[in-house]
């Protein structure tokens, strides 16, 4: 048999920040003067989010993990450098600590304004911060095939991305409390199955029909098929703290969909599990994160949730080689052994009792690789 080209399995990287207020520590609107000021230096890989103390920024389309760090690295850097200057932080975490969203401003844009008109208090309080993954695919019969499978593994990447404990002054006690904000969004979530690429756009083309959604970027599922690129994009995760976290995830994503992509080369499949079974893991992957157990649905028995991580990195192994993610790979290990972004928050609030100290934390660990 042919040696496999996983080439085409390129990565692009979405991160979501939160600006701070040095003084206070709250959220702060910064009016948009980041994004204006990073446009200069970044152009268009800088750009406005629903809520005026949010900024995103997504990388090129990257050959490797490798291309994939140095860009987020840069990116990362860059709107540092942009905030501090105008005396503002900047930080990774799922949710802020303490800052309420009722006192935030939501950015004056016509898509903005459009969904908030929508949907209301839903989207008003979707002060969130997420990562988001683009896998590239060969076509998008492939994207469909390997979206389906890849539904098995969101909870348990998932878990290890957990970063988000607090939510608006209290410990949740969740590890991840943003998949519960967004829960109030309709059509988020893990989606279903479907047969073929003509039945998903089926889907999309009855919802745009019936004025349930204007175009196919209002799916906010865990995992989609692009509307516009070649991707399978993956929404499920938290914003990591750290640079090394997000490729680390990302390299994962991408080592998933190369696995599935060999194994339909060899016309072999992976199991297909209903949505309402992956619920419950994605479930336990938000109130435990790694600390619990997920269940085996072809053993049918609960596991430690460590060590499906560790089986999973076992199944992707054959591939990171040929898509050069070994070095990026290899700080999944430390992310298991050592906790994710929400079990360091609540160290940190457990040895001071101070969420303004679990604040500077994340401030401190934005640009720690």
């Amino acid at each position: 048999m042919a040696n496999i080209d996983y080439r085409h399995f390129t990565l692009g990287v979405e991160e979501e920040y939160m600006v701070i207020d040095p003084v206070t520590r709250e959220l702060q609107s910064h009016e948009q003067k980041i994004v204006t000021e990073g446009h200069k230096v970044i152009k268009d890989k800088v750009k406005a989010e629903m809520h005026q103390a949010v900024v995103e920024v997504g990388t090129d389309i990257c050959a490797d993990a490798e291309e994939a760090f140095n860009d987020v690295a840069t990116l990362r850097g860059t709107i540092a450098e942009i905030a501090g200057n105008m005396g503002l932080w900047v930080g990774a975490s799922g949710t802020h600590p303490f800052s309420n969203w009722n006192s935030q401003l939501i950015t004056d844009h016509d898509r903005y304004h459009q969904i908030v008109n929508e949907l209301q208090d839903a989207a008003r309080s979707n002060l969130i911060f997420g990562l988001h993954v683009h896998v590239g695919m060969e076509d998008r019969k492939m994207a469909i095939h390997i979206a389906n499978s890849a539904r098995y593994f969101l909870p348990h990447v998932y878990a290890l991305s957990t970063n988000s404990p607090f939510w608006e002054g209290r410990l949740t006690g969740y590890k991840s409390y943003r998949t519960k904000v967004f829960d109030k969004f309709p059509r988020t979530g893990i989606p279903d199955y479907f047969e073929s690429i003509e039945a998903y756009d089926n889907y999309v083309s009855l919802l745009i029909k019936t004025n349930c959604i204007d175009n196919a970027k209002k799916i906010w599922w865990d995992l989609r098929v692009h509307p516009f690129f070649n991707t399978v994009e993956f929404r499920i995760c938290d914003i990591p703290m750290t640079v090394n976290e997000t490729i680390a995830i990302a390299s994962l994503f991408q080592a998933i969909c190369a696995k599935l992509y060999k194994l339909r080369n060899k016309n072999l499949n992976f199991i297909i599990y209903q949505r309402a079974l992956l619920n419950e893991n994605k479930w336990r992957a938000s109130r435990y994160g790694i600390d619990g157990t997920m269940i085996d649905f072809g053993k049918e028995t609960e596991v430690n949730t460590r060590l499906l991580l560790y089986e999973l990195l076992d199944f992707v192994d054959d591939v990171v080689d040929d898509l050069g993610s070994r070095n990026a790979m290899s700080y999944l290990y430390k992310m298991i052994e050592q906790g994710t972004g929400a079990d360091r928050q609540l160290k940190v609030y457990e040895e001071t009792n101070s969420l303004v100290s679990v604040v500077d934390y994340i401030h401190d660990q934005f640009l720690i690789y």
